[in-house]
């Protein structure tokens, strides 16, 4: 029996890893690989703004003309010589200039910039201490409104470190308010800047009205990090004040993306139960801007899950991309007739900046992403929607080092599921394979190809000689609102279920040796891992990642705990035993599967205390284990040597319990 606890800033232990593991060549691959973060189609559909990333914080801002694509034009705040940050592009009304921002003035410190779009000198129009965010053009192009958090100590977001905790506990709120910069102003020397929302409301996202007078924003009061679950949609006016209620979802629902209709008197925005800031899926919705109504579905009952959506301005059509069947999707519908039409689908990742999505000309007639697969690489693309021609080619020597992968269905409960397996590299059919089942966190989000970032990912086993499953089991996007929902205060139950037939189905499907198969997941998936393992013996080997032993305990720890709710149906104080029925470590004395277990110690979603708890009940009971804590690490890695370990610890504990 092999009992190991790790600590890292990168321990001795990581040689360990690492000499069972050659997989050098498949980090090689991912680490060359050249990323972007943004897509943005200028109004009059002429040029692309993207931003390619350089090195881990830096990056760079590319203006590209679609008549001549391959010599983009650098915008920068600086000499374009040194790296910076640079990121968050907005177009202006007459494509004629850009917004940005860039930390080229102090390290770590964005403002705001403007730059002609056909090259020039960048005028910075903030000086400010704080965190800034979403930089968006007024329809008349004299003010840029910018999301502030002033003085704002360390990153923002839930999947960033917490703050060590120490001394006098107590709730130091930073709220994020709406600002609006006066750019006459800004190039006079006077102070252009005034934050307009009330300093006791967090506002997570906003758009203009088509007028420029007011603003439809979601918001919330108290910590930003963990009320987005219960933000509301209201109106606001540009010259500040209160805010005005618009909708108020249910429990069950969260809002994302409230945009303003054409003639300024409804709002749309996406709503259903989503369990991530930043993973939206749901329904596109209507409701008056005037408030005190009923929210419309403008896509009920549909198949897919909406994760983004634009009204282009000189267009009758919305146009919304899907969480499809395991892919993508993108379609457009005509709010006046309720007509759909499904433009363009795939078995691919795609996005624009956040989410999901295109982004479009005024008219809706040209439009830009960033597409990538397990097959293919990220690049930037342009063009009509389903018609796109590639604009960059910044990957084009790189070579998948993982195995072909193909779209299973089963059913399960009388669902249909689906899930995606991966086949190993340098696939031999007249052999027979380990398989490692990967589930996605979430749970609401959909597990779609892509190609592979470094850190924590499964698909890497393929070039170790696995197949691997990666399911999309109830819970998940991408089979409507229904399928999504499935699993509210069921936990656990019916989703191993769901995976349980999955891996009947690969087996069947595949020479997959069925006495030789792992589990592994991170976040929800690491709960789904440690949740596995304590209610069957199917699985040889298991990699639990940031997961959740014990819900009871796990609501008082968390930063977040508002999210729980619309999975629950109440808090653990109200009705402790729908969270007890779904701990794993209430099922501890099951488990007979050797288990790994990785957890950055600053993580505020799933806090290492979670890890403990379980890697302690193993090691006392006597169950092969080895836990490791990455220092400064918080639900998402960011110091690329704890990336690579994690990953390699993953792989290798696989390569010594399953082969």
């Amino acid at each position: 029996m092999k009992i190991r606890l790790c600590i890292l800033a990168l321990s001795a232990c990581a040689a360990w890893a690492q000499s069972l593991t050659p997989v050098e060549p498949a980090l090689a691959e991912i680490a060359s690989t050249r990323w972007f973060n943004q897509s943005a189609m200028s109004p009059d559909g002429a040029r692309v703004a993207y931003v390619e990333a350089l090195t881990p914080g830096k990056s760079a801002v590319q203006v590209a003309d679609l008549k001549a694509p391959a010599t983009p034009i650098r915008v920068t705040a600086g000499d374009g010589k040194a790296a910076c940050d640079e990121e968050s592009v907005a177009w202006s009304p007459d494509s004629k200039q850009i917004a940005f921002l860039s930390d080229c003035a102090k390290a770590d410190q964005f403002q705001v910039y403007i730059a002609p779009a056909a090259g020039g000198a960048a005028k910075q129009i903030t000086r400010l201490t704080g965190l800034l965010a979403n930089p968006r053009w007024s329809p008349d192009g004299k003010h840029i409104a910018i999301l502030f958090t002033q003085n704002l100590p360390h990153r923002a977001g839930p999947l960033d470190p917490v703050p060590p905790d120490s001394g006098v506990m107590e709730s130091k709120i930073y709220e994020q308010r709406l600002a609006v910069v006066d750019l006459a102003a800004a190039t006079s020397g006077q102070s252009p800047m005034r934050q307009i929302s009330p300093a006791n409301m967090y506002i997570y996202e906003y758009d203009w009205s088509p007028d420029g007078r007011n603003f439809a924003v979601s918001a919330a009061q108290g910590s930003g990090d963990n009320n987005w679950w219960i933000a509301q949609i209201y109106t606001l006016s540009a010259a500040g004040g209160e805010l005005k209620p618009v909708y108020k979802p249910g429990v069950q629902q969260q809002i994302a993306e409230p945009q303003w209709s054409h003639d300024g008197k409804s709002i749309l925005f996406i709503g259903g139960i989503m369990s991530d800031e930043g993973s939206t899926g749901g329904e596109l919705y209507q409701v008056s801007a005037e408030g005190g109504g009923e929210a419309r579905s403008l896509t009920p009952g549909i198949n897919s899950s909406v994760a983004d959506f634009s009204w282009p301005k000189d267009s009758k059509y919305v146009y919304f991309s899907e969480h499809y069947d395991g892919g993508s999707a993108v379609s457009h519908i005509d709010p006046a007739t309720g007509g759909t039409e499904r433009l363009w689908q795939g078995d691919e990742t795609i996005f624009t900046m956040d989410g999901g999505g295109v982004s479009l000309s005024a008219d809706g007639k040209n439009s830009t992403l960033v597409r990538s697969s397990w097959a293919r690489p990220p690049e930037v693309w342009a063009g009509s929607v389903g018609q796109w021609d590639k604009l960059t080619h910044a990957n084009q020597a790189a070579l998948p080092l993982w195995g072909d992968a193909k779209s299973l269905h089963w059913t399960s409960d009388g669902f249909k599921v689906q899930g995606w397996l991966i086949y190993p590299k340098d696939y031999d059919a007249s052999k027979k394979y380990p398989m490692v089942v990967s589930i996605h966190g979430g749970p609401a989000s959909s597990m779609k190809p892509a190609w592979p970032k470094p850190g924590f990912n499964a698909t890497l086993l393929s070039q170790q000689g696995y197949f691997v499953l990666l399911p999309n089991p109830r819970g998940s996007y991408g089979q409507g609102e229904k399928f999504t929902m499935a699993n509210v205060k069921d936990f656990g139950a019916g989703d191993l279920r769901d995976v349980l037939a999955g891996v009947d189905e690969a087996v069947r499907a595949a020479p997959i040796d069925g006495n030789r198969v792992g589990v592994t997941g991170w976040s929800y998936g690491g709960f789904m891992t440690m949740w596995t393992v304590t209610q069957t013996n199917r699985f040889r080997a298991a990699v639990a990642g940031a997961g959740i032993a014990n819900w009871q305990s796990y609501y008082g720890e968390n930063s977040i705990d508002q999210w729980m709710l619309p999975y629950f149906g109440s808090t653990v104080y109200d009705d402790p035993a729908v969270y007890a029925k779904s701990s794993p470590i209430d099922f501890i004395k099951n488990v007979k599967t050797p288990t790994l277990v990785v957890v950055g110690d600053r993580d505020g979603e799933c806090p290492a205390p979670q890890s403990f708890e379980f890697w302690h009940a193993l090691r006392d009971l006597g169950v092969k284990t080895e836990m490791v804590v990455y220092a400064n690490e918080g639900h998402r890695f960011h110091t690329p040597a704890h990336q690579k370990d994690v990953l390699v610890r993953m792989i290798a504990w696989f390569n010594e319990n399953l082969k």
